[in-house]
């Protein structure tokens, strides 16, 4: 059918980039597909089945009759869990009424900047960072101003960087710990400098949790609105039952923000998708309340697939990667590989070359905002790890 000549895109889609990591994965799986064998390092989703109790939750509330529309913030049932799984694990008191559920944390990102920038607001974001975040600060008319950061300092944002990228405009934050796509954890004393200066320049601060309980090594995972009394009032945070509990296509996530925010979020979400998912709901409930012994089993396995791979990353001449402390992300620095006479001369011809000729899908840094580097997944078995890196040092091998 040909295309009506009337229907042209709005301004504010002019600019907007596909998701890369999607298209990458979507690359690969059409490769899979036709019959190549591809390991699939570019994907930011856990490799492991959700729970059967958590499914078996999920069957249940289908066989309730629990398929109907349902309170568009989320049923009390699971505000409830979240706001007590929130409490007990972080020690700052929450209420129910200051957590919204919507579909997913990249939705709940979205509630956040639709409710909160003014078009013309600034939006500190560390590089690297994730992939939706500069494009879904865009779509609210907003700006995100991009704070360098180094590898040398394990892409931690430094005080420094983020008081001279403060202006007039700085509306607000946002940080991720553990950080996708790096893998880097923040300690307790990293982020009082930071919060004391958010609080200085009275900004608000989204912290993107996601991650918070894949931790390595015994780390702690710190919610930032504990850090200091003065932030509870303004700090939003982010976070869902995808990474933990490996449930990315149920699509629950969820904010904790103060209950003015809150309110407002949850009447732009009554008029955009209504409820998230009723069944996906009551298996989130599950999630929080049921056995944990699972996310225990997963993040060990995560901890030992990390040690693999720095292991085997560390014996390649001429790569470098931060300190991984969480997630499930290498973030690896490819400069020394780049501009060679036989090599790729950035960051997106180096993974095309690694695909085409190795069959190994990672993503591009200057997809996250940090070219020189690659995104490498190890959401995947130890055997398919060992056999990607394996490519990846012969790949490395033919271009050094």
């Amino acid at each position: 059918m040909e295309e009506a000549a009337c229907f042209q895109l709005a301004q504010r889609m002019a600019s907007l980039q596909p998701s890369a990591t999607l298209a990458m994965a979507a690359r690969a799986g059409a490769m899979k597909a036709s019959g190549i064998d591809v390991i699939d390092l570019s994907v930011g989703e856990p490799d492991f089945p959700t729970p059967e109790h958590i499914c078996q939750a999920g069957k249940a509330a289908i066989s309730a009759g629990k398929t109907k529309y349902t309170p568009a913030a989320g049923i009390p049932a699971l505000r409830e869990a979240i706001a007590n799984d929130y409490t007990r694990r972080s020690g700052l008191t929450v209420t129910p009424a200051q957590v919204i559920v919507s579909n997913g944390a990249k939705h709940s990102l979205h509630n956040v900047f639709t409710s909160v920038l003014n078009p013309g607001d600034e939006v500190i974001v560390p590089t690297p960072y994730w992939v939706s975040y500069a494009e879904l600060i865009k779509l609210a008319g907003a700006i995100p101003v991009l704070v360098e950061t180094s590898i040398d300092e394990d892409f931690k944002l430094q005080p420094n960087a983020f008081k001279s990228a403060i202006t007039p405009r700085t509306r607000m934050l946002l940080l991720c710990s553990p950080s996708n796509p790096t893998g880097v954890v923040y300690s307790r004393e990293e982020l009082v400098s930071i919060a004391d200066i958010a609080i200085e320049a009275d900004l608000s601060v989204v912290s993107d949790e996601i991650y918070d309980q894949l931790v390595f090594d015994g780390r702690e995972s710190i919610s930032f609105p504990t850090l200091h009394p003065g932030l509870e009032s303004r700090s939003i945070v982010v976070a869902g039952v995808s990474k933990t509990y490996s449930m990315t296509g149920w699509r629950i996530g969820w904010t904790i923000a103060p209950p003015a925010l809150s309110k407002a979020m949850g009447s732009l979400q009554s008029q955009e998708t209504s409820n998230p998912c009723s069944i996906s709901q009551y298996a989130a409930i599950e999630a929080l309340i049921g056995p944990q012994d699972c996310v225990t089993l997963m993040r060990n396995a995560f901890q030992m697939r990390r040690d693999l791979v720095v292991e085997r990353l560390g014996q390649i001449p001429g790569v470098k990667i931060p300190d991984i402390g969480g997630a499930f992300y290498a973030f690896i620095d490819i400069h020394a590989s780049l501009g060679r006479p036989h090599g790729p001369p950035d960051s997106v011809a180096w993974c095309e070359q690694l695909l085409e000729k190795e069959h190994v899908a990672t993503v591009a840094g200057s997809a996250f905002g940090a070219e020189g580097h690659v995104r490498m997944s190890f959401a995947a078995s130890e055997e398919k790890l060992t056999q990607g890196l394996d490519r990846i040092a012969h790949f490395l091998s033919t271009i050094q």
